[in-house]
């Protein structure tokens, strides 16, 4: 199993990235998917998930309307839109994934790939 995450980088606050995450070794639609995120200092939370088949989702408090997720399961891919970014949003983030669902909410997912760093500047 391999998640390549990919689409950090600085970004002013105000701004959007787009982050993509690869995911080879297993189909996308036989596990719940998504992002955990992980600041300086702080402990590793999940941000935004999609069930195995995509009929529900979950969102994080604080990035609620600011970030959407999406998925290709064709292209094995996943997606998550960062709007009106924060400050505050500056963390590792890494594509996850698990049979749970639940494990991906509370940041303990059973695959986990390499981060991508996102930045905003103030």
């Amino acid at each position: 199993v391999q998640l390549q995450a990919s689409g950090g980088g600085l970004v002013q606050a105000g701004g959007s990235l787009r982050l993509s995450c690869s995911v080879s070794g297993f189909s996308l639609d036989a596990y719940a998917i998504g992002w955990i995120r992980q600041a300086p200092g702080k402990e590793r939370e999940g941000v935004s998930c999609s069930s195995r088949r995509g009929g529900s989702t979950y969102y994080a408090d604080s990035v609620k309307g600011r970030f959407t997720i999406s998925r290709d399961n064709a292209r094995n891919t996943v997606y998550l839109e960062m709007n009106s970014l924060k400050t505050e949003d500056t963390a590792v983030y890494y594509c996850a994934a698990d049979r749970s669902l639940h494990q991906i909410v509370v940041g303990t997912p059973e695959y986990r790939g390499q981060g991508t760093l996102v930045t905003v500047s103030s």
